[in-house]
């Protein structure tokens, strides 16, 4: 899927960070955590880094239906809108959310069961 060993190494530190118990995951906590000196690898990933995301997807279903599997399962993710001021953040831009009922300028995110109020990933 991806391009050279250490960019999958890259990945997988990201996607460990995501996944991990910090409430607040900025790209300079991220960083720290996956021991970089800052978070120009893991941006590197998210806007310049090429890779196959249907191989991705592919691997990602693969996953679920193997783990979470049965007859009857019900998958449910639960989209969160956060209102934002400015445009800074990854992802952030005029877009509907139910939050406010409206199109607005915000960041979507996925609540994470578990964490009271969500946690954005």
């Amino acid at each position: 899927m991806f391009a050279a060993p250490s960019v999958a190494a890259s990945v997988n530190a990201f996607l460990d960070g995501l996944l991990g118990g910090e409430r607040r995951k900025t790209g300079w906590m991220r960083a720290e955590a996956a021991g970089d000196p800052g978070p120009w690898r893991q941006q590197a990933i998210l806007g310049r880094t090429h890779w196959d995301a249907e191989a991705l997807r592919d691997v990602v279903r693969d996953y679920v239906v193997e783990t979470l599997a049965a007859p009857d399962a019900v998958l449910v993710i639960d989209e969160t809108g956060f209102l934002k001021q400015g445009k800074a953040s990854c992802g952030v831009g005029r877009q509907y959310t139910g939050s406010a009922g409206k199109i607005t300028n915000c960041q979507t995110g996925v609540n994470r069961p578990g964490f009271p109020g969500g946690s954005p990933f």
